[in-house]
Formats: structure tokens, C-alpha cells, sequence
């Protein structure tokens, strides 16, 4: 597609088609060497984003075509990559831009297909310009950030987006001229607690006792809770899950995103990063949430229940990995996106970063200015939430 300075860039438009171990060595590191400073995230890994294509979630019907960025050294190694796809609309990415997408058309532009660089369905804030160690990740950056411009031009694609990215990502993108864009998430953070009533110490009295009562009542008519990881997980354990999930799904956006080859796949290929939370009552399963383990992170995703129990969403979600994260010394806590509510129960506001390159000069203007005024929201209440959190005043001293 081009060369940069000795990097030459193609576009994939398949990931089998890029070798596993190639894409992990820039994506994660860390598997293949234990010194690497990179946390390990799954959703960036080979095994995850193939999944997701040779399940179908990913594919032209569902207006997802990969267009992965491969950026290759002077020796023709696999140097840097980008997971990205051109999109024919802007479901299941979590940064919304169809605001901006109804005011160019009224205006006469098109706005799809657009270039959407990002990890699909799934909101999780991590790297996203991929670059192998060892190398000049600034440099390497660019040229995947200036072929993804490139393409944008050429096919005559109205944008290019990069969400969840890292901050340092999207420092340099803004000064390629993308426009940098802030969100907000809830995440809890591990100061090193030994156990639950160690980080409950941490609280206010009255956030303390509310927890405590929370987590009773939670279990109250009878209902146990496991947690399952690995081979573990069996095809019975995901047919359950996969029905919890469809539940949700569906009486919150309609139709979910993930089909249940999907889940099959992913405890196949992934199994051990996976942990199942699941909830039963009278030997029956009622409810579970599936998370994700990195390496120093757990990821919560997706939740459903086929009872309606008060408290159990907030114990099975929050609380008991709050609990796993304690036993198993992981840092944070990420439980996805949105939720204020998250914050009585120890999650603070983050901010997340994407950035945002568009072609059209009079289209960028207006997004600029839309992008630096949410920013101020944003950051001001971030400030005022965390005010509200709910520690003990002398928490942190």
C-alpha cells in the first residue's frame, strides 16, 4: 500500500492471514516473554479477533469488513499491526458518532463506510497501533496512522476512528491531526487489599454497611455462587451462558452481537483467560457473567439472568470480582462500559481516549469543536464523581 521510511504497510483483509504468532509478538508480548512490560489484554490477541470472524460476528452481513493494517520491516518481518475494519454504520463500538453521522448527511455528505480501528464489540481501553518490542514505537505508529489516513483517502471513506486506545496513542495521533476524543469508564482499582473486608475497610461506615447488606440479600434465597475457568467450561456451561446472554441482549439493544459459535470458540482457543461466574439456585443456573483475565486486569463483559433476584447483578458483577481480583493480585477491575451506579460499589471514574481523523475539512471543524466541549464535560465530572466516591475521607493518606 506504501512505504514509510523502510516500513511497508499492506492491508489484510482476513487475520488468517497473518500468522499468530506474528500479530501476538506485536499484540502481547508478554506470552512470549516473561520480562516484557506490556500487560497481556485478550481482546487484542490473534486468537480473540479471529474468533470473531470465523464465527461470523464479524463479516460484510453484519457490516464489519476487516481491513487490518500489517506494517512489515526492511527484512520483511511483521513489525507492527492494527486491527481495523471498514463499516458501513457505527453499532457496537461504544464511542458514538452518529450525531456526526446525521449532520453530514443532512448536509449532503456521506459519512459510510467508514474506517474503524478498534476492537469490535467490545469497550475496552488498550493499544491499539500495535508495535512489536524493540522497535521505535513512535515510528511505527505513524506509519500505520498515515496508511490508515491513506486508505481513508482512497477509498473515499468519510473517516477513520481509533477508540479505546491508550493515552500515549492518541497524544501522538492528535499531532498527525486526528481529533482526540474523551469518554468515561468506571473502574475499581486493588490498593494491595488482602481480602474483601480489608477494601470494605476502606469505606465510609455507611457505603460499608450498604455493601454488606447488598451482598446478603444477594444470596438470600438460596442461591450459590462458583466461578469456572479453563477446562472447566464445558459446552453446557456455555449454552447456559449463551442464554443469559441473549436475554440481556436482546431487551437492551435488540439484537445481540455475538452468536454462540462465538462462545464456543473462545473457550476453546482462550479458555484460560476466561472466568464464568455463574449463580444458581436449587441446583439450577439462573445467572452468570463472563469476564476475561489479563495480566494484571480482569475484564468484565457480559451479563444475564433468567430470574430476577435483587442485588445478584451487582453481586455476580462487582463484588465477586472485586473477590478474584484480590485472591488472584490483579491491579483493576475494568466492568465495561457506562455506570454511575458503579460507583457506590468502589469503581471510580477513568477517562478513556480515542482519537478521530476526518477527510472533510468542514466536518472536522464542526467535530473539533463538539470534541473540546464534551472533553470539559467530561472532565468536570469526572471531578465531581469522584468526589462522590465512596471511601472514608482519610483514604489514600
Amino acid at each position: 500500500m506504501g512505504d514509510f521510511e523502510a516500513v511497508t504497510i499492506r492491508v489484510v483483509t482476513a487475520l488468517e492471514q497473518v500468522d499468530a504468532s506474528d500479530w501476538d509478538a506485536c499484540a502481547n508480548p508478554a506470552r512470549a516473554d516473561s520480562k516484557s512490560d506490556i500487560p497481556y489484554n485478550p481482546f487484542i490477541s490473534h486468537a480473540f479477533l479471529l474468533a470473531l470472524e470465523e464465527s461470523g460476528c464479524v463479516s460484510a452481513g453484519h457490516g464489519w469488513l476487516p481491513r487490518h493494517l500489517v506494517a512489515e520491516d526492511a527484512g520483511g518481518r511483521v513489525a507492527a499491526c492494527m486491527p481495523c475494519y471498514a463499516k458501513g454504520h457505527s453499532q457496537g463500538e461504544y464511542v458514538f458518532d452518529h450525531g456526526w453521522a446525521d449532520a453530514y448527511e443532512r448536509a449532503g455528505g456521506r459519512y459510510y463506510p467508514k474506517l474503524q480501528a478498534c476492537v469490535p464489540f467490545t469497550p475496552v481501553p488498550g493499544r491499539r497501533l500495535l508495535v512489536r518490542p524493540g522497535l521505535d514505537a513512535a515510528h511505527y505508529r505513524r506509519a500505520l496512522a498515515q496508511a490508515g489516513m491513506e486508505m481513508t483517502a482512497r477509498s473515499q471513506l468519510s473517516s477513520l476512528h481509533i477508540t479505546f486506545a491508550s493515552e500515549e496513542e492518541c497524544r501522538q495521533l492528535g499531532e498527525l491531526g486526528f481529533l482526540r476524543r474523551s469518554g468515561q469508564q468506571f473502574h475499581w482499582r486493588n490498593e494491595d487489599y488482602d481480602s474483601f473486608d480489608d477494601f470494605l475497610g476502606q469505606l465510609a461506615s455507611r457505603k460499608r454497611k450498604a455493601i454488606r447488606r447488598e451482598r446478603k440479600q444477594a444470596l438470600s434465597d438460596g442461591i450459590a455462587i462458583r466461578h469456572l475457568r479453563g477446562r472447566e467450561i464445558t459446552e453446557h456451561h456455555w449454552d447456559t451462558f449463551f442464554a443469559f446472554y441473549m436475554d440481556t441482549g436482546s431487551r437492551k439493544w435488540g439484537h445481540p452481537y455475538l452468536n454462540r459459535k462465538f462462545f464456543s470458540l473462545l473457550g476453546e482457543r482462550l479458555g484460560d483467560d476466561v472466568l464464568l461466574i455463574l449463580a444458581s439456585r436449587d441446583g439450577r443456573d439462573i445467572a452468570g457473567a463472563l469476564n476475561m483475565v489479563g495480566s494484571d486486569t480482569l475484564y468484565g463483559r457480559y451479563w444475564g439472568a433468567l430470574e430476577d433476584h435483587a442485588f445478584l447483578h451487582f453481586e455476580v458483577c462487582y463484588y465477586q470480582a472485586i473477590d478474584f481480583a484480590i485472591a488472584n493480585r490483579l491491579v483493576r477491575v475494568e466492568a465495561g462500559a457506562q455506570g454511575p451506579h458503579k460507583l457506590a460499589r468502589g469503581y471510580v471514574p477513568q477517562i478513556t481516549h480515542s482519537a478521530h481523523y476526518i477527510a472533510d475539512p468542514a466536518l472536522r471543524d464542526a467535530v473539533a469543536r463538539f470534541v473540546g466541549e464534551e472533553a470539559r464535560q467530561v472532565e468536570f465530572e469526572n471531578r465531581l464523581l469522584a468526589g462522590h466516591a465512596p471511601f472514608r475521607r482519610d483514604h489514600g493518606q
